[in-house]
């Protein structure tokens, strides 16, 4: 037998020897996934930074500990400037995915990313991805928070003694707006009768103007208040002195005020940033934006478990929230 032939049985031993014995090589541990975020309020807001944070923690946790994925934040960035130095900070320390938790950081993204052709990027609410400016390195994301808004106002105006509520909104944008008007829809598709009396205090953050208009909505006769952003909590606090009840979105509120907060939509973010991970772990970098709603999970509709909602209340919610999922509802906010 030639010399060549003899190598070539040897080596196919070797290679079946090797299995047998269970020498093949082990599975590779799956990288470490760095994540940093950058937001415009505290982590504990009760409102739009905590349920980023909230949803970065069951996502850590689902994916085995820090061992497997860490995160950094920088909170109260209400400066955009200073937001984008940390952005740019962030980006030059390698980390694979940055957040900007807020549209009004979405022009800093733009001059950024270019910069960092392979870290990802992300912003919202927002469907903005600057694909057609030539970026492919920024993910979006925004809530269907008109369904949310819906449903407590279908609530609302099922509790409210005196047909009139109140809303306290921050800025006529975004998942803010959304909010408002599917709850102005929700209460009137209940009664179209009902006054739904809104203020836009034209901030996202200034708690005491939001407490003013609390006051307006209290002194009108508004039994029932909802409002959006971190600034609620000064609107919550004058619901709580005059006994009106509260809804809430973004973040479970019912810590705030359990006597008085009757439900909040509340936002579940990491329906939409685990598969941005795993699109960034197969190389895709950006370029797709997302929307959590009520079908896919990404909003829940939370009960104060304390509060006492009548079952016939309840049921309506409930038939609402399938409506709005199996598409035999459609919150139209356009008209």
């Amino acid at each position: 037998m030639k010399r060549g032939k003899w190598i070539a049985i040897l080596v196919l031993l070797a290679v079946v020897l090797g299995a047998c014995t269970g020498t093949a090589a082990e599975p590779e541990e799956p990288e470490l996934f760095r994540v940093a975020v950058v937001m415009p309020s505290a982590i504990n807001d009760l409102a739009f930074s905590q349920s980023m944070y909230d949803a970065l923690l069951k996502i850590q946790a689902d994916m085995g500990g820090e061992e497997y994925m860490q995160f950094v934040y920088s909170e109260s960035m209400f400066v955009v400037d200073d937001a984008a130095a940390a952005i740019r900070d962030y980006a030059s320390e390698g980390y694979d995915l940055i957040i900007a938790h807020g549209s009004q950081y979405g022009s800093s993204l733009q001059e950024i990313a270019p910069d960092f052709p392979e870290t990802s990027f992300a912003h919202g609410t927002t469907v903005n991805t600057f694909v057609d400016e030539g970026i492919n390195n920024v993910f979006a994301y925004e809530a269907a928070s008109d369904q949310g808004g819906y449903v407590n106002g279908v609530i609302a105006a099922s509790l409210t003694d005196s047909n009139v509520l109140g809303v306290v909104g921050p800025i006529e944008t975004g998942d803010a707006k959304l909010y408002v008007d599917g709850f102005i829809l929700g209460a009137q598709s209940v009664n179209p009768d009902i006054d739904v009396n809104v203020n836009y205090i034209g901030s996202f953050s200034d708690v005491a103007l939001a407490a003013e208009a609390a006051n307006t909505h209290v002194s009108a006769g508004a039994d029932i208040l909802t409002g959006t952003a971190q600034m609620v909590v000064g609107a919550i606090g004058v619901a709580e002195e005059a006994g009106a009840l509260w809804f809430g979105t973004q973040a479970n509120q019912t810590s705030l005020a359990p006597d008085i907060v009757v439900a909040s939509q509340v936002y579940h973010w990491e329906v939409v940033l685990t598969e941005m991970i795993d699109l960034i772990s197969e190389g895709t970098y950006g370029g797709v934006a997302y929307v959590i709603d009520l079908a896919n999970g990404g909003e829940v509709v939370e009960y104060n478990t304390d509060f006492d909602v009548p079952a016939d209340v309840m049921d309506l919610a409930t038939a609402t929230i399938d409506g709005i999922i199996d598409g035999s509802i459609v919150v139209d906010t356009t008209e």
